[in-house]
């Protein structure tokens, strides 16, 4: 994995609550902050490869399951305008 890649997913993997909800609102997605910190929990810790299209769908599916699949779908977008 190169350089870049490797920031990138450090930086996914090190998200704080207060820095996905900047995101978030920089984006025009309605995340809680309840939800925001939920979200941190299950990527925090687990070394997700967000260019990895399993490891991020199965990260995607959480996400819905505590926030909606509208809200993963979104989260998605972000995710792909940093991995293109």
């Amino acid at each position: 994995m190169n350089f870049l890649k490797k920031m990138i997913n450090q930086k996914v993997n090190n998200l704080t609550t207060d820095e996905l909800l900047q995101l978030a609102k920089k984006h025009r997605i309605s995340i809680s902050r309840p939800q925001a910190n939920e979200i941190v929990k299950l990527i925090n810790g687990q070394n997700i490869d967000i260019y990895n299209d399993e490891e991020r769908a199965n990260l995607l599916k959480q996400i819905a399951g505590i926030t909606s699949v509208k809200t993963a779908q979104e989260v998605n977008k972000i995710f792909l305008q940093f991995i293109r």
